[in-house]
């Protein structure tokens, strides 16, 4: 942790602690970002800014250090766009990288936790190819939506920090055109992906890739692998099984969220089982395992029923990564944990959300598999459902009735749940939210829905942690 002087913008609770720059001569690139006609602040995360110590900045010095990307004191002395490479829907790519985006700061956390501020839509970097860095305002509207209702369902996510209005005019084929621009921060633990990893491979940097898991462990450690795994002492060992954990239950929380990611590349996963790199996802507007969000996923890839069997696949290409460092046996014994901990993760999931005490997994994976029925059904939006069968209660009919009468509620007083409807996130609201902005300007939907959202985290309380996990 940096013992630097503090700024004296800045409160003592911000702690400065750029430790990627003891890899950036190889992870990286510095670059500068792009000189906006504007910046006009749409967005500000206050409450994700005040576990950083940056919820005290004025709007000048925010616009400042998240539109002009100014240094935060003690940091970064320049933005450092990443190196990675990945699988783009089983494609392996080597030509990719941070071409719109740059890790920008990082930081401690109140708990002490390493957190990296990255960049969206900031201009051109060596990775940007025919693209012009950018980032439209609706791209940013759209992801602010989509990590407040993630958070709001206790999914391991990205936070969205800041959007800024930049004054630009782009040009896209999937969305009316010319339209407006932004830049966007966003707060997360890592930006270390997968393919981070898979580059490394590819190069047979045997050195670097000692490096990368020493740095992963040392600030992402995780618990430490069963008793009985093999090979539970080697570091690319311990990363594997703390990485398989976190994938487990990311992917059974997109499950129990009723999310459609729609991208899930092995450049698009960070090795912390945070949830970012939003494009094309969707809310289910009915249980249906072969919903897809993106609209060029022809084949159903990353289809929703698909998501736990592509983050499976993922960790999969991170073992193959790994083998520069460790045994395939090992590798395999922690990835073959992934199925049994993913069954866990939404049984665990599945009862907190539905507001019930979990009988244990065997029991609880009868239960999902009688709510899965009834919304297949009845072609029930999963939001409803939860929010009408909270607690056991509600009007459940044959097997759901059945299981559910045997369940204990989770006392629960929050006003939320006495609302007439529950909130979710269509896309018929979405367009709604965004059409408000585009045709007057108006930014009220927006924030009310900001505020609805958090209120439904509130109501919904923290999510819970495998046991054994702090």
């Amino acid at each position: 942790m940096s013992d630097a002087v503090q700024h004296p913008d800045l409160p003592p609770t911000y702690h400065a602690d750029p430790a990627i720059l003891a890899l950036a001569g190889w992870l990286g690139d510095m670059v500068a970002p792009a000189d906006f006609p504007e910046t006009r602040i749409r967005f500000r995360n206050d409450r994700a800014a005040a576990g950083v110590g940056l919820a005290e900045l004025p709007d000048t010095q925010w616009a400042a250090h998240f539109g002009r990307f100014a240094p935060l004191p003690d940091n970064l002395p320049h933005p450092l766009a990443l190196r990675y490479h990945g699988h783009q829907f089983r494609v392996y790519n080597p030509e990719i990288g941070d071409g719109r985006g740059f890790l920008y700061a990082q930081m401690r956390d109140a708990g002490g936790r390493l957190m990296d501020l990255g960049t969206k839509g900031s201009g051109q970097t060596p990775w940007s190819r025919s693209g012009d860095g950018r980032l439209t305002l609706k791209g940013a509207v759209r992801e602010i939506l989509a990590t407040e209702m993630l958070e709001a369902l206790g999914v391991n996510t990205s936070k969205t920090f800041s959007v800024i209005e930049t004054g630009e005019s782009l040009w896209r084929g999937d969305e009316p055109s010319p339209t407006r621009s932004a830049v966007l921060v966003r707060l997360s633990h890592s930006h270390i992906r997968i393919g981070t990893f898979q580059r490394l491979l590819a190069l047979e940097a045997a050195d670097e890739m000692e490096q990368l898991i020493d740095y992963c462990l040392a600030h992402f450690p995780g618990p430490p692998p069963p008793e009985d795994a093999p090979g539970r002492d080697e570091p690319a060992i311990r990363l594997m099984h703390a990485v398989v954990e976190r994938m487990a239950d990311l992917a059974a929380s997109y499950m129990v969220a009723g999310f459609v990611h729609g991208v899930l590349n092995t450049d698009n996963m960070n090795i912390t089982g945070e949830s970012f790199d939003y494009g094309p996802w969707r809310w289910l507007p009915a249980w249906d395992p072969g919903f897809t969000a993106a609209y060029f996923d022809h084949a159903g890839l990353y289809a929703f029923g698909r998501q736990p069997e592509a983050l499976h696949w993922n960790c999969g290409q991170l073992a193959v990564a790994l083998r520069l460092h460790a045994e395939t046996a090992p590798l395999v014994a922690a990835l073959e944990r992934f199925g049994p901990l993913y069954m866990a993760a939404v049984a665990r999931r599945w009862c907190w959300r539905l507001g019930v005490q979990s009988q244990g997994v065997e029991a609880d994976t009868q239960l999902v598999a009688a709510c899965e029925q009834a919304m297949r059904e009845g072609a029930l939006q999963p939001d409803a459902f939860f929010f009408a069968h909270r607690g056991g209660r509600g009007d459940a009919a044959g097997a759901l009735g059945e299981v559910l009468a045997s369940y204990a509620p989770v006392a629960s007083d929050h006003p939320y749940w006495s609302d007439p409807a529950p909130q979710s996130m269509l896309i018929e609201e979405v367009e709604a939210i965004w059409a408000a902005i585009a045709e007057g300007d108006d930014w009220g939907p927006l924030r009310a829905k900001v505020e609805s959202l958090r209120r439904m985290g509130e109501a919904h309380g923290a999510p819970p942690v495998p046991a054994g996990h702090a």
